[in-house]
């Protein structure tokens, strides 16, 4: 958890413990969902007394996402979307804001979390008639493999917004995650879009809560800069207002209390 510090979603596949926290369960419990456990709860108000701050962005990240794939369905004619490291389901999923705006919108989820995976028939079950939305059970780690498996179901012959919703901090190495990024946009046409976001180190709350979770064996989560996560939409072309805090990105309100998070949107020349 997505896409979504452990803020975001768990990629790893691990076997399914409902007696040890799961990062995708409790950014569900923070976000106010239901499919989470008495530990993860435990763990989330943990973290939540070391970083208040992380509730809000996990309720932010999920406006962030609305505000880009509508966006980008309604302004920009985008049909296909690719959203890796989808997480667990909840209120507004990719697909359910794509294809409010146009009902033929072709959806791929990526996740190899057990726990997702468990989930998949649920996100899948409301697609409209003219749509399609699919699951794909891949590794973060390995794009050509999700490239690969995405064919099958997007169109590659017209744009497709990838998106990279609070994940890639799972990806230890930076330059792993720069790898990562642009095999995928290489794979896309050219009019293709980035979305995406990451937790940062914008806070010393933020860092403090984030290691201790990482200090309990869990999969740990990388708090980056802002500088890096504007490096992640090198070569592309950047939307307004930029690599900003995602309470901010096209928000009603410019003043909106920033959170740590930071992403943007941009297009492949």
């Amino acid at each position: 958890m997505t896409k979504e510090a452990l803020p975001p979603r768990q990629l790893a596949s691990d076997k399914l413990d409902s007696g040890v926290p799961h990062s995708a369960r409790i950014w569900n419990y923070w976000m106010g969902g239901k499919d989470n456990f008495a530990a993860d709860r435990a763990a989330g108000d943990a973290y939540l007394q070391q970083f208040p701050g992380i509730v809000p962005l996990a309720r932010q990240s999920r406006q962030f996402l609305i505000r880009a794939v509508g966006h980008l369905a309604t302004e920009k004619g985008i049909r296909n979307f690719l959203d890796i490291g989808t997480g667990l389901p909840t209120l507004d999923n990719t697909h359910q804001v794509a294809q409010r705006a146009a009902p033929e919108s072709r959806v791929v989820y990526v996740d190899n979390d057990p726990l997702v995976l468990a989930h998949a028939r649920a996100l899948l079950g409301n697609t409209t008639p003219e749509g399609v939305t699919d699951y794909v059970d891949a590794d973060l780690h390995e794009p050509d493999q999700i490239i690969a498996d995405a064919r099958n179901i997007l169109n590659f012959t017209q744009p497709i917004a990838v998106m990279f919703m609070g994940v890639l901090g799972h990806v230890a190495d930076f330059d792993e995650v720069r790898s990562i990024v642009s095999r995928v946009m290489d794979a896309v046409p050219s009019g293709s879009y980035l979305i995406l976001w990451d937790s940062t180190n914008t806070s010393e709350g933020f860092d403090e809560a984030q290691q201790g979770y990482d200090d309990t064996g869990a999969v740990p989560y990388v708090l980056r800069s802002p500088a890096q996560i504007e490096q992640c939409f090198d070569g592309l072309t950047m939307l307004e207002p930029g690599v900003v805090s995602i309470s901010r990105w096209r928000a009603e309100d410019a003043d909106a209390e920033p959170v740590d998070g930071y992403g943007g949107v941009a297009q492949k020349p």
